[in-house]
């Protein structure tokens, strides 16, 4: 293992720079040359990668986004474009390849291994959707995100006597919502994992009214329900004045929380360490506050254990 070379790939995530950092500064210091590749397997296949010194990765443990950029790339699920890129690596004299992303970016790495390349890939992703691992890099930052947001508008909605429905990303995983609804306190929380009942809804806006509660916050992972639609029935069954604010793409950024900036250095840090001891196709995790390590395709196949107590307990907390 002489080169090694550093990408990220799908969605950004806070905390994706602390662990390029990691990854350059940790191949450095062990000897290695280490290159990184722009715009993720798009820029793979076009050969866009550059090399990287300490230098090129200071002062960025702070950022959010990526320094390497990402992008989709449709082209890459093709075997030509798959192959082409296990021959850039090695034209460029790359010998292990650290994948930073969620789990396209996973099985892009896995793909890799197949055709000889020695991969290891980082989970970094907001969503926390990855089964075989207890957190991803950008999940506590995304989460601290949402709870800022639904303070101001926790200020609002009691001025106004108000309903706020705030929608926060995670179409197929509810831990943004389940997370930051007990941590924000939020009377209602609507998931992927579970059903929900518009009504229930309505009948604590109405409980809650009884006891002089002046306002409901009801959090939604996207795709659940159409949230406008949802407030629209809130207001008519209830009669009372409901809002809906989508936080969208403002939860990917900001500066990264000191957990996801130290749990970032700490994968990077492994991930440089699997490939000179050899390994390839494993996914760098955390479990139990120890850092771990499995294959890529075993990690992929994980489903995430929802939470049952947590939910339970926000619905205690709430009532």
């Amino acid at each position: 293992m002489r080169t090694i070379a550093v990408m990220t790939s799908g969605g950004d995530a806070p905390g994706m720079n602390a662990a390029i950092r990691a990854v350059v500064r940790v191949g450095l210091d062990k000897g290695l040359r280490v290159k990184g590749v722009q715009r993720g397997y798009k820029g793979l296949i076009n050969g866009e990668i550059f090399d990287m010194n300490r230098s090129a990765v200071a002062e960025i443990i702070q950022k959010g986004g990526t320094i390497l950029k990402t992008a989709s790339c449709d082209e890459f699920r093709t075997q030509e474009a798959r192959e082409r890129s296990a021959n850039v690596l090695r034209l460029f004299g790359i010998d292990g390849l650290v994948v930073i992303g969620g789990d396209g970016a996973f099985a892009g790495a896995s793909l890799l291994s197949k055709l000889g390349v020695a991969a290891v890939a980082i989970p970094g992703t907001i969503d926390n959707d990855l089964g075989y691992t207890d957190y991803t890099i950008g999940f506590d930052t995304a989460l601290n995100t949402v709870i800022e947001a639904i303070n101001k508008l926790r200020d609002t909605a009691n001025s106004h006597n108000r309903v706020s429905i705030v929608e926060v990303m995670g179409r197929g995983c509810g831990e943004i919502a389940l997370y930051g609804g007990l941590a924000g306190g939020a009377e209602s929380i609507l998931i992927p994992e579970k059903d929900f009942d518009k009504n229930e809804i309505c009948k604590k806006i109405f409980q809650g009214k009884s006891r002089g509660k002046l306002h409901h916050l009801v959090l939604v992972a996207e795709g659940v329900c159409d949230t406008n639609e949802l407030a629209r029935e809130i207001e008519e069954i209830t009669g009372v004045e409901t809002r809906t604010t989508i936080l969208g793409h403002i939860q990917r950024g900001g500066n990264p929380s000191a957990f996801d900036r130290i749990l970032a250095s700490r994968m990077g840090e492994r991930a440089v360490e699997l490939l000179m001891e050899g390994k390839t196709s494993s996914a760098v995790g955390i479990k139990n506050g120890e850092i771990i390590d499995i294959d890529i395709d075993e990690a992929l196949s994980m489903p995430r254990i929802f939470n049952e107590k947590i939910y339970n307990m926000m619905r205690i907390l709430s009532s």
